[in-house]
């Protein structure tokens, strides 16, 4: 009878923790942290002295946009006298006529020539200058076609006087400003891309192969912010950390109106399958 009620007993005890356990498994929250998709140091392809900084701190920015400007006098001179070149077509339109010209010649010299009016050496005399003639116009439409890679030369050299961003993002720093001397290694502003922002986690080995790419969870940013996001799996890490058991998850969290801020701790649930 005794040992009987010890059964019971143990079963009554074990029955709750294992329904415990396996709802804990289901509704865990793990600590997280909100960071930017991408953090760029923008620098310039080419040094030179800094003309104009055109955007500070938490100045929002978009693909594509001018933040930063070059001393370019030189460049927009060089620019302008290109073009200048590569419009002008004068010099291949003379030889166009004069080429006309000759071929209108060597025809009528031939007729000539067919009735006896006009000699082997006249004929041969004006196909000669014909054949200089064409010439003459390949030579000038190769000069011409020069002049216009040359003017797209210059306007690229132009361009590389302008710092744009690639991305949609929020500047976080600004490291020199007007006057300064900038080069390649020394960047000129840091922009942020906050939508999409990234949720890395890390948890437990236990979990590896429960978490797919693709998995969806549930995220709580930390008040003020405050509210609960739905995120989705990007990458699940292929190395373990040895020392602490957990793997890393990094999440992908839409934030299209940028209400969200980077660097923000939250709370992170993994949905159900």
């Amino acid at each position: 009878m005794r040992s009987l009620f010890t059964v019971l007993l143990i079963f009554s005890v074990l029955a709750p923790a294992g329904n415990v356990f396996a709802q804990s498994r289901s509704d865990q929250t793990f600590d997280c942290l909100l960071e930017p998709h991408l953090r760029l140091k923008l620098a310039t392809p080419v040094a030179g002295v800094l003309k104009k900084v055109l955007v500070d701190r938490g100045d929002l920015v978009r693909k594509g946009q001018v933040v930063a400007q070059l001393e370019s006098s030189i460049e927009e001179a060089n620019l302008e006298l290109a073009a200048a070149r590569a419009e002008n077509n004068a010099t291949v339109q003379g030889k166009e006529v004069r080429v006309e010209f000759l071929t209108r010649k060597r025809e009528r010299t031939a007729q000539l020539q067919a009735r006896g009016s006009a000699t082997d050496v006249a004929l041969d005399e004006v196909e000669t200058d014909l054949r200089a003639a064409s010439q003459e116009l390949r030579e000038a439409e190769y000069s011409l076609r020069l002049a216009v890679l040359e003017k797209k030369r210059a306007e690229e050299l132009l361009r590389q006087r302008s710092i744009t961003s690639p991305i949609d993002g929020v500047v976080v720093e600004r490291n020199l400003g007007s006057g300064e001397y900038a080069y390649e290694q020394a960047p000129i502003v840091t922009v942020a891309q906050i939508d999409p922002l990234n949720v890395e986690v890390y948890v437990p080995v236990s979990m590896f192969g429960s978490i797919k790419v693709g998995s969806t969870a549930q995220v709580s940013p930390e008040e003020p912010v405050g509210g609960t996001y739905k995120a989705s799996v990007d990458v699940v890490d292929q190395v373990f950390d040895a020392r602490s058991g957990t793997f890393g998850i990094r999440l992908k969290l839409p934030n299209p109106d940028s209400r969200l801020p980077g660097g923000l701790r939250c709370k992170l649930q993994f949905d159900q399958p």
